[in-house]
């Protein structure tokens, strides 16, 4: 429909809704057109503009070109007009945006978006509109700005993002979070299940559990500490943080996000600490026990030869002075031999330049069994060495010598009455990957719900034999700690007993 919004009388009911609707239009709408000549016109402008661009549209002319012209921002007038020719000569929509100073408002910007046509005639007709994007271009700095500081974030901050979407049951991984584990972009996790399957299985519980009760609203936001199993198979310590940001109208979690921080070194010295405070505590432990010991037996020995002596300085006619002597002989090796004892397990516990080296455990147990042949010749002991000949630990031979012995020793020692001594030797990889060597026998047992604690006490002795001094177990316990490994038992009376070692050897 062909109409002229302001002076076509015919078309008056036309004119008239166009100009309501036009009059309802924030934008500028033209109709712009060039000649043959280079000679520009406006058939038609909207009132809007005025508003606009500050100029009355009753104004636009062929000298307004130089007008607008002169309002567009220095640095985007080569771009205005480049585009202009280019949509004129290819006869192509004229889409811009540019910015411009209006004398009251300043700097604002612009967007062209227009339908050329191409006339018989060689003029060219640009029908469209011009809108204040100005906000908009506000919103998109701010927006950018917003975006370049979260980004910024995100690669200086050691933390990876993760946004689960509980709806569709997808997770987004941040470049971060995938190379905390390992993974190139491509491996980015579309199930959150993948992620429960590389939780070390002992974090499980405590992951679940921590997880759930965020869910359930019962704490303000989930927070646990796990390891999870990267690509190369290995496991790192994270730091797993998130929050539920959207519920259903009963609560139930739709969407959760959250972070990832790898926290291994922190999680490795702290480890490394709690293992070194145990080590103090222990050592404190033993030099109390061996303060204690020190005092009450060298007191008590000290205490015997005084009374003897007095005993021989009351005796005037010296009748019983021989007797004495012999008591006093007796309590002197007393003496001796707990001086002994003492000396041995201050050499232990204070030497840090122990000699370490790689022995074969099966020549050591089978140099123990040759050493125990004439222990006790009216005993019957069968011995079974099921360690191979080709395994070896990194120990100290004179430590493993007395370890070995004294287990073997023990077990002949406080065998059963009804049976014939056996003893085993068993070799074994632990779940960490630590060598060990178990040691079994079928002896009398020990109560451990009654002497567990005590079992490797000093001068702690379970049974009533004669040569029982409660040492042996004391001192080898200290040999196998100052080898840095583990020493433990499980014992039935009656059954007999299972010492375990656990070396410092992978």
């Amino acid at each position: 429909m062909v109409f002229d919004l302001y002076e076509n009388e015919d078309c008056l009911e036309v004119n008239n809704f166009y100009k309501k609707l036009f009059a309802e239009m924030p934008d500028l709408l033209f109709q712009f057109i060039i000649d043959c000549n280079n000679n520009y016109s406006f058939p038609l402008v909207s009132k809007s503009a005025d508003d606009i661009f500050e100029l009355p549209s009753s104004t636009f002319s062929n000298e307004s070109i130089l007008v607008i012209y002169n309002r567009i921002h220095p640095n985007d007038r080569d771009l205005f007009f480049q585009s202009l020719v280019k949509s004129r000569r290819e006869v192509k929509p004229w889409i811009l945006e540019f910015r411009a100073i209006l004398p009251k408002k300043g700097l604002r910007w612009f967007k062209i978006s227009s339908k050329t046509e191409l006339a018989l005639d060689g003029c060219v007709s640009f029908y469209g509109h011009v809108s204040d994007i100005t906000d908009l271009k506000d919103k998109e700095e701010k927006l950018r700005i917003s975006e370049e500081r979260f980004q910024f974030a995100l690669e200086a901050s050691t933390a990876g993002i993760w946004d689960w979407n509980m709806v569709t049951n997808s997770v987004f991984y941040s470049s971060l979070s995938l190379k905390i584990l390992e993974l190139d972009s491509a491996d980015i996790f579309d199930e959150p299940e993948r992620w429960d399957k590389i939780v070390h299985p002992d974090d499980l519980p405590k992951y679940y559990s921590d997880i759930q009760e965020h869910f359930d609203n019962k704490i303000p936001y989930y927070e646990n500490y796990h390891r999870v199993m990267t690509s190369s198979g290995n496991y790192k310590w994270i730091l797993d943080r998130g929050k539920v940001i959207d519920r259903d109208e009963n609560g139930k979690p739709l969407r959760v996000i959250g972070t990832h921080t790898d926290v291994s070194l922190q999680k490795e010295k702290e480890l490394e600490l709690l293992k070194t405070m145990k080590l103090y505590s222990d050592q404190n432990s033993r030099l109390l026990n061996f303060s204690h010991i020190v005092s009450h037996n060298l007191n008590t020995q000290a205490g015997n030869i005084k009374s003897i002596l007095d005993f021989i300085d009351a005796d005037v006619d010296k009748v019983n002075i021989n007797e004495m002597l012999v008591h006093l002989r007796t309590v002197s090796n007393d003496l001796n031999e707990t001086i002994s004892n003492l000396t041995q397990i201050v050499k232990t516990q204070s030497n840090i330049n122990i000699a370490v080296m790689p022995l074969r455990l099966n020549e050591y147990i089978d140099k123990t069994i040759t050493t125990i042949k004439g222990y006790d010749k009216q005993t019957n002991v069968t011995i079974v060495n099921n360690v191979p000949e080709y395994l070896t630990i990194n120990f100290n031979p004179a430590y493993l010598e007395s370890v070995l012995l004294n287990f073997a020793t023990n077990a002949i020692k406080y065998r059963h009455p009804d049976r014939d001594p056996v003893i085993t030797f068993d070799f074994a990889i632990e779940p960490d990957g630590h060598k060990s060597l178990k040691i079994t026998d079928n002896g009398l047992g020990i109560d451990l719900v009654v002497y567990g604690d005590l079992l490797f006490g000093m001068y702690k002795t379970f049974h009533k034999h004669q040569e029982a001094r409660g040492i042996g177990l004391y001192i080898t316990r200290n040999q196998i700690e100052a080898m840095k490994g583990t020493i433990s038992v499980e014992s039935e009376v009656g059954v007999g007993t299972s010492f375990k070692i656990v070396f410092n050897d992978m």
